[in-house]
């Protein structure tokens, strides 16, 4: 018997990277897992490798910048217990001196409007329960801001710890907690968006898929009188404070 079981947790981003990870987390621990994402093929092989690891898992494709589109999958989904509102992306020029309009519009689309759109439709039903758990991974570049990163990520990003902040203001009373997790680098495919990517040796000292989906399924499985408000985790090379290579030699 898992610690999760008889909850529903609805993740977003959830057909790769630390999406995925948490997805099989949390569904090795009980929980009924519901897979969102824009590559259909990426969340269909997710359910399969649930399923075949004895788990109970569907997959609703959507676009998270899409309001009524994440309100219709809200709906068939139907009680959400746990929110996990992971989707984000970045562009590769960043500095405000290369960034443009659009790549700013991108950026706030999917990171901060995509991670409001299911939060706000799943606290109607969490009020109405008078429990529910949201999820919602930020980042270092939330607390910290660097060049490496650039304007569009750490602006949304930081939002996105407002809004945790927030959801527990209000809705705590309701018995709604939301935890912002804030990892440093992670060996995901978003370093592919970077202007230079990382070295193989270098991604491989970051933190890993199964660093944070453990730190997910660690969040979920606390009993629900406990609000983790913030977590801030990082490889212990970290290079935010020991300097990026790729930085250095541009």
């Amino acid at each position: 018997m898992g610690r999760l079981n008889g909850q529903r947790a609805w993740i977003t981003g959830g057909g790769t990277g630390t999406g995925a990870g948490a997805a099989r987390a949390l569904a090795a621990s009980g929980a009924e897992i519901i897979l969102s994402g824009r590559r259909t093929d990426a969340l269909q092989q997710m359910v399969e490798s649930i399923e075949a690891e004895g788990g109970v898992a569907r997959a609703e494709p959507l676009d998270v910048s899409d309001a009524t589109a994440v309100a219709e999958v809200a709906a068939r989904i139907g009680t959400v217990n746990i929110l996990v509102a992971n989707a984000g992306l970045n562009v590769p020029d960043r500095g405000l001196d290369v960034l443009q309009v659009e790549g700013w519009q991108k950026v706030v689309n999917v990171n901060l409007n995509g991670t409001f759109h299911p939060v706000h439709a799943v606290l109607p039903g969490m009020r109405a329960a008078g429990s529910g758990l949201i999820i919602l991974i930020s980042s270092w570049a939330g607390r910290y801001v660097g060049t490496l990163t650039g304007a569009a990520y750490n602006a949304t990003k930081r939002a996105v710890l407002a809004l945790n902040e927030t959801i527990n203001l209000e809705e705590g009373g309701n018995g709604i907690r939301a935890t912002a997790i804030l990892p440093g680098e992670v060996a995901t495919d978003i370093l592919k968006s970077r202007p230079k990517p990382p070295s193989q040796a270098d991604i491989s000292r970051m933190l890993q898929i199964e660093d944070l989906a453990e730190t997910v399924r660690f969040v979920a499985e606390m009993p629900p009188h406990v609000c983790l408000n913030e977590i801030v985790i990082s490889p212990t090379w970290n290079r935010f404070y020991r300097g990026f290579n790729e930085i250095d030699a541009s």
